[in-house]
């Protein structure tokens, strides 16, 4: 049996007449987006280097906020365009090449959502598990300091 494959990319914008061309056409975009990444990596930018604001002080509004706000907006903007490049890579190579976007809406929620909830859930790890290690070789009594 065989599957008719949508031919475009950009929801419509770029249209292709192949799969071919549009195999190629995908990976031309992805080369463009990771060859900006890796100059990005190399001259890293001053520019980029600094984070978007600095934490709210005071009060416990302003806890509330560092606490909310703090993944974003205290983040360098290299490592946020960064993480923005590398979803849009995701999502490409998840959509186009698996063909994710051929699938019936009820087959890309279960794949989407069953990837969101163990991307957040291991994140949820390793924050707890990296601010138990942190303390435990930062403590006035530790036996191993950092060696890294």
């Amino acid at each position: 049996m065989a599957h008719e494959h949508k031919l475009e990319i950009f929801r419509g914008l770029w249209k292709f007449k192949s799969n071919t061309q549009k195999i190629w056409g995908v990976l031309v975009f992805l080369t463009i987006i990771t060859a900006i990444e890796v100059v990005l990596g190399i001259y890293k930018p001053d520019v980029l280097m600094t984070p978007l604001m600095s934490p709210f002080e005071g009060g416990f509004m302003a806890t509330l906020g560092n606490i909310f706000f703090s993944p974003i907006i205290y983040m360098k903007s290299l490592n946020f365009i960064f993480i923005v490049l590398t979803l849009v890579k995701a999502y490409y190579i998840t959509w186009d090449f698996m063909h994710m976007r051929d699938e019936t809406g009820a087959m890309r929620k279960m794949v989407v959502w069953t990837a969101v909830f163990l991307i957040c859930y291991l994140m949820f790890i390793l924050l707890q598990e990296g601010g138990y290690v942190f303390g435990v070789y930062n403590a006035e009594d530790a036996l191993i300091k950092r060696d890294f």
